[in-house]
């Protein structure tokens, strides 16, 4: 049985967040919500979480990963961001981008795209979701929750325990969220590509 939390969508209740943290830590795939619909992670380097990831998603590893980052200090540790597009990045996070860039060394191989060595790198417009990278210290290695058989991001936590209880180790409820897609911004080369417009405004990117 996993753990279900209740925490407040706005002032995010630190008792809570510190003990999300030491269950992640722990090996636990956890579902929390951010600005873009509720999604589901694990610590980076914790490669037998990423395979239960996997398993609940139906996905296999040479799925495009998320970095969920607190903010563009850890966002530049992880990928590679030359001038441009650093003040691109800056100007729109937080908010519902995500970003493909060239991965670090920090980054683990199995999730960087297996052809192009990239990573998506997200900095969430989201208080729990925030509050929790902040507790956590690092990102985190993250995906949208679609369920298989299902094309959109679950919004609704309460379906979302039904469904996972016995298959992760915590599921945060923080809210009733409709589903915002990100906008997936390339900018691992000189040139913005947008590979999918999503919520997020595709103009300061053309």
């Amino acid at each position: 049985m996993s753990q279900f939390f209740y925490v407040h969508p706005d002032n995010p209740q630190k008792r809570l967040i510190t003990q999300a943290c030491e269950l992640i830590r722990d090996g636990a795939v956890v579902v929390y919500p951010t600005d873009s619909g509720y999604a589901i992670g694990c610590q980076m380097e914790d490669k037998k979480a990423l395979e239960q990831l996997c398993r609940i998603r139906q996905i296999d590893k040479d799925h495009n990963f998320t970095l969920m980052c607190r903010d563009m200090s850890e966002l530049s540790i992880y990928a590679k961001v030359d001038n441009t597009a650093f003040r691109q990045i800056k100007n729109n996070t937080p908010g519902r981008y995500t970003f493909v860039l060239k991965a670090t060394r920090e980054v683990p191989k199995r999730l960087q795209n297996p052809k192009r060595k990239t990573i998506g790198i997200r900095v969430p417009d989201n208080a729990i979701a925030l509050a929790l990278l902040e507790e956590l210290g690092e990102p985190l290695m993250s995906t949208s929750l679609i369920l298989p058989g299902k094309t959109e991001a679950e919004s609704d936590p309460d379906v979302i325990r039904e469904n996972l209880e016995k298959q992760v180790g915590l599921i945060i409820h923080g809210g009733y969220i409709g589903e915002h897609l990100t906008t997936v911004v390339d900018l691992s080369d000189d040139t913005p590509v947008i590979l999918r417009e999503g919520t997020g405004d595709i103009t300061p990117f053309q």
